[in-house]
């Protein structure tokens, strides 16, 4: 099988290249909750570690490690002082569980147990810095 054609006119082109700068462009931020680091933009939908709140509140991540827009790099020492991430939570759930088998030879011994981890679904609104 050969290759499939590329659109090669300058329209076909300058497409690409928007396109490209319109992903290159978007404002993200690394942040930290439960323990593990996220990259966030403004409409992701993620799974974290368990927040509190009901499904509809607005959650602020304070713990901001790292924000990066279209001009500027900033980083925190460890976070970044007055930088926020709003998002909301959209439900809570449990993970896929996961089996623990513990064993001993000869000895008769085995044990079984599972655990479902709970989280949080939560969506980005906005990178407020």
């Amino acid at each position: 099988m050969g290759r499939l054609p590329l659109e090669t006119g300058s329209k076909a082109i300058a497409a690409r290249v928007a396109q490209r700068e319109e992903v290159m462009s978007l404002t993200y931020a690394i942040v930290e909750t439960g323990g593990k680091q996220y990259r966030v933009s403004p409409g992701d939908v993620l799974k974290v570690e368990k927040l509190e709140g009901q499904p509809g509140d607005i959650v602020k991540l304070d713990r901001v490690l790292m924000i990066s827009d279209d001009q500027e790099v900033k980083v925190g020492n460890p976070t970044i002082p007055g930088a926020s991430v709003e998002s909301t939570i959209k439900n809570h759930g449990k993970d896929k569980k996961v089996i623990v088998f513990k064993f001993k030879n000869k000895t008769n011994y085995q044990r079984f147990k599972g655990h479902r981890q709970p989280y949080s679904e939560i969506e980005i609104l906005s990178v407020k810095y």
